[in-house]
């Protein structure tokens, strides 16, 4: 019952050494894959130098900047690879709280979901602290947004912070996940309820990050927009 984090990084020196850190002293254990995309500002090396001390952390070095989904499809690829049941995703700047991973695991552990999302909106509650209300309106309605056009009853379609069952991604052919920023969010929890998979929300409180540079732009919110339309019409098959 081996658990793993990925955590995708460009340009995170001022939150990665914490993070993992942090990571290694939760009182469960867990592994963690960070994957880099090639950060010019040294990134991979502070993550080279905490692995002298904890083994249990990963490094992929990614290349040329692959964006968010590029990052989770090359991290999902190398988990499936070793003994890993259960995979999880996070964001290296503390806007989702490590500790709330023992919470997603638990879920997974239950055999009550294939994928546990940890959610901003459940419950018609916004938990989300520090952020701008644009930023805050735009994801909420984001959500709305996703729920008309799928049929996808989630609270928080674009959360990044989810767990998967080994099972569940081994079914998704994940080299036909197209999307490479925020949408990669909804069109990985698309196919996981188009393809029958059990989906649940918990709560989790999201608190925007104090350090470094957050990584969103017109082009990734273009690509949210258009890209939740034509999932409408993409044929979701299992894996061969």
């Amino acid at each position: 019952m081996n658990p793993i984090v990925i955590i995708p990084t460009y340009n995170e020196k001022e939150n990665i050494s914490l993070m993992l850190q942090t990571v290694m002293a939760l009182p469960e254990r867990f592994d963690v894959l960070v994957v880099d995309d090639n950060s010019p500002d040294g990134t991979a090396n502070i993550v080279k130098a905490a692995q002298v001390l904890h083994p249990r952390i990963h490094l992929l070095e990614n290349g040329k900047k692959n964006g968010l989904g590029g990052a989770y499809i090359a991290g999902f690829k190398w988990c499936l690879e070793r003994e890993y049941d259960y995979i999880f995703e996070m964001d290296c700047d503390f806007s989702h709280n490590p500790k709330d991973l023992i919470r997603l695991h638990a879920e997974l552990l239950s055999g009550e979901c294939d994928l546990v999302v940890g959610s901003r909106y459940v419950g018609n509650v916004v938990n989300v602290v520090n952020w701008p209300m644009g930023r805050v309106l735009l994801s909420y309605f984001a959500s709305a947004y996703v729920r008309f056009f799928t049929r996808m009853m989630l609270a928080d379609a674009t959360a990044g912070f989810v767990g998967y069952s080994r099972n569940l991604l081994q079914t998704i052919d994940l080299d036909k996940i197209k999307f490479r920023g925020y949408a990669f969010q909804i069109e990985m929890k698309y196919t996981t309820y188009k393809l029958g998979f059990k989906i649940k929300e918990i709560p989790i409180i999201f608190t925007d990050r104090t350090a470094g540079e957050s990584k969103m732009s017109g082009g990734i919110i273009r690509e949210a927009l258009f890209g939740v339309l034509s999932l409408r019409f993409k044929k979701m098959r299992p894996k061969r």
